[in-house]
């Protein structure tokens, strides 16, 4: 979630109100965000001989963009605390009576094809307030706006530009301004050039760098008012003395772009002459048939069920009281003329547009009721129920840390030595699923078995005392044409002892702990086995429906799988069902296995699939 840092004292001016910090910080649990810190008791940085004023930093949802300034802020909790009603933007007509215009030509589309904009007039700016206005911009760029690749905010002072406006797409080297706070006149190959190492600019600078033509926005004397979603020019900067301001927005996201124009103008809109008042400025595209007035600040109305608000919550609110609630939360609303008892028309301000659905009033409702006051409820109907096969796997993982085994979470990635090589085994390629362009030799292939994971976990432990003996249950992926996506998942679950002995003793005992809790019998020769033919193990799935249920161990031939050590290993087969088929292995690792590994003490190794006994 973003975190804002507001001065404690202008908060606290603008609430009316002084709070001590458990005070404040029960206030905004109540309204559902949270005080991160209070700077007031700590060390803070001088700037230019002066000490930083104490700051809040509270920590704001993600999907509340109208509190992503501390004009934001300051408003939503006076209208929670009754202080304040909700405002009425509305559009106001220039004096003029003639709106600025932006047109729009049909080459934009190759590049951010979308633009809209507005005008706030007689603004008065202090240091103070003409800070949160840029920092708002940046918030916004950074979240809603996914580091300007949706949409680029672009502010001007328009008493130094003339409309109308055109927002056009040229080639780089046709595009020729002094960018913001530069004294040098660049084009756009220049621009690349001179913004590509700098730590705030250069990382946006991929967004257009490629493109055959660049975005621009001119106003009526060719200036260059913007180069989005790179930078201003430096002629139409906004000062503490400026009075009229021009914002204009290019996007390639609709959705998003209406939101981002509209938090800017409903949040700064205070600071107008003439409060909550925006003048619209009408985009003129007719290549695509988008002509249109922007912003629209038109309220939303949605109608919801008293019933569902009252049963999600646990609460027998009348559509009345409901209505009240909401009045807290910035939301206008009634009982709905069609069904007064039992509908409640609800009206959404333009800057509130995390509310999408019935379920984001029912949130306001529940914030404005006080969640401490919820009465709690138990839940007895429901359609959620654990999926078989994890529950298999909490039975494994229970069992194995009642026998005092730790549970790790390595990475499914690995590199391709480590799930090959280095456990002497062959890839054939038809086995693993690698990454098409990895980033670091450490992560080139999705694993197929659980031990590398393990192995790892015991090279940077190994500084620990002996023995070490941990497990892990979970996925490992194999190619499978046969499926949709040409791979499937596959559960297993594997343990590694680590220490001066052998430990074969030790895995096979967890094995048969394992085996035991999932109601599978060990089988013996006595108990209808053949005795092993030294020939190649069969891995077919045979049904011998008059044998009993069971497991039993077979050698491995270690000079086909060298894995382990030789003699020192043992395959699990299962018979479930009547059908019989190999389900894993356990035994010594070789020595090389080790080496590769960087490990001094033996290690023995299990490994199931636990997909079998679903």
């Amino acid at each position: 979630m973003p975190t804002i840092s507001v001065d404690k004292y202008d908060l606290f001016e603008a609430l009316g109100q002084k709070y001590t910090t458990e005070e404040f910080e029960d206030l905004c649990f109540e309204f559902g965000i949270e005080l991160d810190e209070d700077t007031e008791n700590e060390e803070r940085p001088i700037v230019d001989g002066v000490q930083e004023p104490p700051q809040l930093k509270i920590e704001i949802p993600a999907n509340r963009y109208d509190m992503l300034c501390f004009e934001g802020i300051a408003l939503m909790l006076n209208i929670f605390r009754g202080k304040q009603p909700t405002p009425n933007f509305r559009l106001a007509q220039p004096a003029t009576g003639d709106l600025q215009t932006i047109t729009v030509l049909e080459d934009t589309t190759k590049v951010r094809p979308l633009v809209a904009g507005a005008v706030l007039r007689n603004v008065k700016f202090t240091k103070k307030n003409y800070e949160s206005f840029i920092a708002l911009q940046d918030k916004l760029h950074q979240n809603l706006a996914r580091q300007r690749t949706l949409v680029a905010i672009g502010t001007h002072d328009l008493d130094t530009i003339k409309g109308p406006f055109t927002y056009e797409a040229r080639p780089p080297q046709d595009i020729s301004f002094v960018p913001l706070n530069q004294t040098k006149k660049m084009n756009g190959e220049e621009l690349m050039a001179f913004y590509e190492k700098d730590k705030h600019l250069g990382k946006f600078l991929h967004i257009v760098r490629d493109k055959p033509v660049y975005p621009v926005i001119y106003d009526a004397n060719r200036v260059v008012c913007s180069l989005p979603p790179i930078i201003n020019g430096d002629h139409s900067k906004i000062t503490l003395d400026s009075k009229n301001v021009f914002i204009e927005c290019t996007a390639t996201d609709q959705t998003k772009l209406e939101i981002v124009l509209n938090m800017m103008v409903t949040m700064f809109s205070v600071y107008a002459a003439e409060q909550f008042t925006v003048e619209p400025v009408k985009v003129i595209s007719d290549h695509n048939g988008q002509t249109r007035i922007t912003p629209n600040l038109t309220p939303r109305t949605q109608t919801v069920e008293v019933d569902y608000l009252n049963g999600c919550l646990g609460i027998s609110e009348s559509a009345e009281s409901i209505s009240k609630l909401l009045t807290k939360m910035a939301v206008t609303s009634k009982p709905s003329s069609e069904d007064p008892q039992n509908l409640i028309e609800v009206t959404i301000p333009p800057m509130r547009a995390d509310i999408l659905q019935r379920c984001d009033i029912m949130e306001d409702v529940g914030i404005a009721y006080g969640f401490n006051r919820l009465p709690r409820i138990t839940v007895t109907k429901t359609v959620g129920a654990p999926l078989t096969l994890n529950k298999l796997a909490d039975i494994v993982r229970l069992e194995c840390g009642m026998a005092g085994w730790s549970e790790v979470m390595p990475l499914i990635l690995c590199s391709h030595d480590e799930n090959f090589a280095w456990l002497n085994r062959r890839d054939d390629g038809r086995t693993a699923v690698r990454l098409a362009n990895p980033k670091t030799a450490e992560y080139q292939i999705v694993r197929t078995s659980l031990l590398p994971g393990l192995l790892k976990t015991l090279r940077e432990n190994k500084g620990h005392s002996v023995p070490i003996q941990v497990f892990e249950t979970s996925d490992v992926v194999f190619q499978d044409p046969a499926a949709e996506r040409r791979a499937r998942n596959e559960r297993h679950w594997a343990a590694a002892w680590y220490g001066k002995a052998s430990g074969f003793e030790e895995v096979h005992g967890l094995l048969d702990r394992v085996m035991a809790m999932l109601r599978q019998a060990f089988l013996t020769h006595d108990e209808g086995l053949a005795a092993p033919s030294g020939k190649e193990i069969d891995f077919d799935v045979k049904p011998v429906p008059t044998k009993r249920d069971g497991y039993w161990l077979e050698p491995i031939d270690t000079t086909a799988e060298a894995t382990f050590f030789p003699g020192r290993a043992a395959a699990v087969h299962l018979r479930l069902g009547g059908q019989t088929r190999r389900v894993g292995e356990f035994g010594i690792l070789h020595p090389t296995v080790l080496e590769n590994f960087e490990l001094k003490y033996p290690v023995s190794t299990l490994e199931l699939n636990l997909e079998v006994f679903l």
